[in-house]
């Protein structure tokens, strides 16, 4: 149970926070039923995910016994049999479109098409160069995306584009750092033998680029309704904070964006003031 425990990844959890994006940005984190609607959503996502990845190692089982690092995953180890890999994925996969529909069916089809795009990538798109950055952004996209359908609300193309590129620059960042840092990451994923450093580069420093675009013509022309010129103060520390994540990305270290959220305390405090910063614009009367 520990070793399947691990296999899921609670670790990975931190990345269905991003549920409560849609619902904060409008406005409506507290009304109503709005918390419960985004736990359950957050609770799918984590069952489903978790499912995702028991299949993925269940799947390079073989492959990662030959890697120095992932030879301890507990099912290349042999710590998880490999059937119950699959027979636990599977379970949670399913479990968490079924919590979906706690919600409604229009979560539960975000958890699927989540769940159908990740399965291919496990499958056989994790080999294939740009489409495997697409599918791991897709992934960041659909959980901020199934926080408004929870909630219902409307998603602007302002939302849909920072959370596209946001989700782009994790991921291209994370290759980018598989690519050139010290764990030999192009032994252990075919895809990395068709990119190099500079066209990572050029992917990650785009989407940040991108990022702070949109971001900051949402922020400046008032949001979503045009109404609230103070959002354009949430730009501040919304760009040092995509900065100071640049700054990992170009020092090859973020292979893992949640170890970053976790341990990098001047991020957290970035990120702390800028969510401060949009509930109070948002949520106090502020003139």
């Amino acid at each position: 149970m520990a070793g399947v425990a691990r296999t899921a990844r609670p670790r990975q959890w931190l990345k269905n926070l991003l549920v409560l994006a849609a619902p904060l940005a409008a406005g409506v984190l507290v009304d109503g039923d709005t918390l419960w609607r985004i736990a359950i959503a957050f609770v799918a996502f984590c069952l489903a995910a978790s499912g995702v990845y028991l299949l993925n190692d269940a799947l390079d089982a073989d492959a990662d016994r030959q890697h120095p690092i992932k030879r301890t995953r507990p099912i290349a180890a042999g710590v998880v049999p490999v059937p119950l890999a699959y027979a636990l994925g599977i379970a949670l996969m399913v479990l968490g479109v079924a919590v979906g529909l706690l919600v409604g069916w229009p979560l539960a089809l975000v958890v699927g098409v989540y769940l159908v795009l990740q399965v291919a990538y496990c499958v056989w798109l994790k080999h294939v160069a740009v489409i495997d950055i697409v599918i791991v952004s897709s992934g960041f996209l659909l959980r901020a995306i199934a926080g408004g359908v929870a909630v219902g609300v409307p998603l602007s193309h302002w939302f849909l584009l920072v959370a596209a590129f946001g989700s782009m620059l994790m991921v291209g960042g994370k290759r980018y750092a598989e690519l050139v840092g010290a764990h030999d990451g192009a032994r252990s994923r075919r895809s990395l033998k068709q990119y190099t450093d500079t066209y990572l580069r050029f992917v990650w420093q785009s989407a940040a680029t991108i990022v702070i675009l949109v971001y900051g013509m949402w922020a400046v022309t008032g949001g979503q309704y045009g109404t609230n010129t103070l959002l354009a103060y949430t730009l501040v520390p919304f760009v040092i904070a995509i900065l100071r994540y640049c700054q990992h990305i170009d020092a090859g270290d973020a292979e893992a964006p949640e170890d970053i959220a976790l341990h990098d305390r001047l991020l957290q405090v970035l990120a702390l003031v800028w969510v401060l910063t949009l509930v109070a614009v948002l949520y106090l009367p502020l003139g």
